[in-house]
C-alpha cells in the first residue's frame, strides 16, 4: 500500500513537472522570440544611423569646398541679379566721379601748362590755352558725372554689367571644386533609392520616423524579455519549498540566462553620436545654412567591439579582444554550463572536478559584472569629453552662429546583458544557498531522493 502510494506521488509529481516544463517553454520560446526581434531591429538601427552618418557626414557638408562654392556662388549671384543702386548710392557714386573729373582736369591742364623746351610744345601750350578755359571745364563736370550715372543704371547697361559679373562667378566657380560633388551625388542616389525619397528633406523625415519607431520596439523588447526572465524568478519564489520542482525550475532558468547572454552580447549596446545641429553663417545679409552634420559616429555590441579589437594589427589590441571574449563571453556560458550539468547530472558527473570548478570557483574569473562597470564608466567618460568639446563650437556672433547636439546613449543591449548579470548572480546563490560544498548535493536538486 505504501509503495503504490510514493508511486501515485511520483507520477503526479512527474506530470507536475511536464506541466512546468511546457509553461515554462512557452516562457523561454517568447523570451527568444523577443531576443531575436530585438537583435534585428538593433542591427537595422545600425545600418540607418550609419547610412545618416555618411549622408550627413561633415566631409560632404562644412569641409566640402564644392559645398562652399555653390552656396556663396549662389548668394552672389543673387546679389548680382537683383543689384540696383539706391538714390543714396547714386549721389554718393556720382560725387565720386565728379571728384575724379576734377582731378583728370587739373592734371591735363598741368601737363600742359608746365614749361615747354621745343616749339611744338609751346604752339601745343599757346593752343590749349586759347580755346581751352579750365573753369568752363570744371563748371561741365556735374552734367557730365549725372549722365554717366544715368548711362550706368540704364537696363541696357545694368543688363551688361551683370552679365560680365555672372561670367566672372561662373569662371571662378568652374576653377574652385575638391572632387566631394561627385562623390555626394552617388551617396544620393544610393540613399533616394534605398529609402524611396527624392530629397534631403524627405529623407530626415523618413530616417527620423523610422528611428523612432524602431527605438520604441527595441525598448518594448527588452522590457519583455526582462519581464520573462521575472516571471520565472517570481515562480522561484513562489515554489521555493516544493523541493520536486527545484530541478526543473534551475535548469530552465539557466536556458533564461543564455538567451539574456546571447542577446546582450550580440545586441548594440552604446552608441557614439555627436554633429553639428546647425551652423550659420551670413554673407551679404543672406544665410549660408548647414545642418545635421555629423562629425562621428559608432555603435557597438560587445561582439562587435570584439570583432573590432581582433581585427586590428596591434599586439596589444588583439590581446584585450581575446581576453574580452574569454571572461565575458566563454566562461559565462562555460559557468551556465557546468552549473546546469551539476544539478542535471549523475553523481559521476556532478562530482567531475571540472564540473564542480565551473559551478562553484571560477566565478572569480567571470568579468560580466566588470564588464557592466566598464562600459558605463566608458559611457560617463565619452559623454564628459563629447559635452566639453562640443560645448566649445557653440558660437553665436553676429556672422556665425553654431548649434551641436551629443546624442550618445546606452542601448538596450546594455540593459539586457545587465539583467543577465543579474540573473546569473541569483542563479550562483540559490546553487551555493541549497548545495553542501564538500558533499553530494541534498535532495532540494535531486528528484530521486524524493521524500516518502
Amino acid at each position: 500500500m505504501k509503495q503504490n502510494q510514493q508511486y501515485t506521488d511520483k507520477r503526479k509529481i512527474s506530470f507536475a513537472n511536464i506541466l512546468l516544463v511546457v509553461g515554462l517553454s512557452i516562457l523561454l520560446f517568447g523570451e527568444a522570440y523577443f531576443a531575436h526581434r530585438l537583435h534585428i531591429l538593433s542591427a537595422e538601427q545600425e545600418q540607418i544611423k550609419e547610412d545618416y552618418s555618411v549622408a550627413n557626414n561633415i566631409t560632404f557638408g562644412i569641409f566640402s569646398v564644392d559645398q562652399w562654392r555653390d552656396k556663396l556662388s549662389a548668394v552672389v549671384s543673387r546679389q548680382v541679379k537683383g543689384f540696383s543702386m539706391t538714390k543714396k548710392q547714386k549721389v554718393e557714386l556720382q560725387e565720386q566721379i565728379q571728384k575724379q573729373l576734377d582731378g583728370l582736369i587739373d592734371k591735363t591742364v598741368s601737363q600742359f601748362n608746365k614749361p615747354q623746351k621745343s616749339l611744338g610744345g609751346k604752339l601745343k601750350k599757346l593752343a590749349f590755352n586759347s580755346f581751352v578755359d579750365e573753369d568752363e571745364l570744371h563748371a561741365m563736370v556735374p552734367a557730365f558725372a549725372k549722365t554717366i550715372i544715368t548711362r550706368i543704371n540704364s537696363p541696357a547697361s545694368t543688363k551688361r554689367l551683370k552679365r560680365i559679373a555672372n561670367s566672372k562667378i561662373d569662371q571662378l566657380e568652374a576653377e574652385t571644386y575638391d572632387g566631394t560633388s561627385e562623390a555626394f551625388s552617388a551617396v544620393k542616389r544610393h540613399m533616394s533609392s534605398k529609402y524611396h525619397v527624392s530629397n534631403a528633406v524627405e529623407f530626415e523625415k523618413s530616417i527620423s520616423k523610422h528611428l523612432n519607431d524602431i527605438r520604441i520596439q527595441t525598448y518594448n523588447y527588452a522590457y519583455a524579455m526582462l519581464g520573462c526572465v521575472l516571471f520565472a524568478l517570481c515562480l522561484w519564489f513562489l515554489m521555493r519549498k516544493q523541493i520536486h520542482f527545484q530541478t526543473t525550475l534551475f535548469i530552465m532558468s539557466i536556458l533564461f540566462a543564455l538567451v539574456l547572454l546571447a542577446s546582450g552580447i550580440t545586441t548594440t549596446i552604446i552608441e557614439v553620436d555627436a554633429r553639428i545641429q546647425t551652423l550659420n553663417f551670413k554673407l551679404l545679409g543672406e544665410n549660408i545654412v548647414f545642418s545635421n552634420q555629423v562629425l562621428f559616429f559608432q555603435s557597438k555590441s560587445i561582439l562587435g567591439i570584439v570583432e573590432t579589437l581582433l581585427g586590428q594589427s596591434k599586439p596589444d589590441a588583439i590581446v584585450v579582444g581575446a581576453l574580452i571574449m574569454l571572461f565575458v563571453v566563454i566562461l559565462p556560458v562555460l559557468r551556465l554550463l557546468g552549473k546546469g550539468i551539476h544539478v542535471w547530472g549523475n553523481d559521476k558527473l556532478a562530482e567531475n572536478k571540472v564540473v564542480r570548478y565551473l559551478a562553484f570557483e571560477c566565478g572569480k574569473w567571470d568579468m560580466s559584472d566588470v564588464m557592466v562597470v566598464g562600459i558605463g564608466m566608458t559611457y560617463i567618460g565619452l559623454n564628459g569629453i563629447l559635452k566639453s568639446q562640443l560645448s566649445n563650437l557653440n558660437m553665436d556672433t553676429e556672422v556665425l552662429k553654431t548649434t551641436t547636439q551629443n546624442n550618445s546613449s546606452l542601448q538596450p543591449g546594455f540593459i539586457i546583458f545587465v539583467g543577465y548579470v543579474v540573473f546569473a548572480m541569483l542563479l550562483s546563490y540559490i546553487l551555493k544557498r541549497n548545495t553542501h560544498p564538500n558533499e553530494k548535493e541534498p535532495d532540494v536538486l535531486d528528484e530521486e531522493n524524493l521524500p516518502a
